[in-house]
């Protein structure tokens, strides 16, 4: 633990792996993940919605699984690998979930996009063949205020086929 001297805040070394590439930060104990991946670090496909965990905007996934990045503190990320949307792609090819979403239509404004993609990725690493309501089950945390889901669950179940 390091103490700034002038403000007698108290900041932490945070080392995390974020989409393979290993990142040192020194951060405030009160620093959300989400807030170190966007200001420290850049990750910004990862979006600041509601802030209380309730949008799912901010969806990465630590070490597989989705969270809301808004609910985790930074040093709670230490020493742990997250996801985000920058980092699902293999040698600049998108992946089957990203490509599904272009193909089926399912991002208008794009802003739930990340998050909903993550969450059907995440999905689709512990469960290839999910039926409509388990995609639906897996989306329940990620807020769309613009397509009204059938695409997002489309292209989800579309990415399950292109999988097989």
């Amino acid at each position: 633990m390091v103490t700034e001297a002038k403000t007698s805040v108290k900041r932490h070394i945070v080392t995390l792996t974020v989409n393979g590439d290993e990142h040192v930060a020194l951060v405030k104990a009160n620093t959300t993940l989400l807030d170190l991946l966007r200001e420290e670090f850049d990750y910004t496909g990862t979006k600041k919605g509601c802030e209380l965990g309730d949008c799912g905007a901010c969806t990465v996934m630590l070490d597989g699984e989705p969270v809301n990045s808004c609910l985790i503190l930074a040093v709670e990320a230490d020493g742990h690998s997250v996801t985000t949307i920058e980092g699902l792609d293999q040698n600049g090819k998108l992946d089957p979930v990203q490509e599904a979403f272009v193909n089926h239509g399912a991002i208008q404004c794009g802003y739930c996009s990340p998050g909903m993609i993550l969450s059907g990725r995440a999905l689709l690493n512990r469960n290839p063949h999910p039926t409509e309501r388990e995609v639906r089950e897996a989306i329940a945390g990620n807020l769309c205020r613009c397509t009204g889901y059938v695409r997002i669950v489309e292209a989800i179940l579309a990415a399950a086929d292109a999988n097989s």
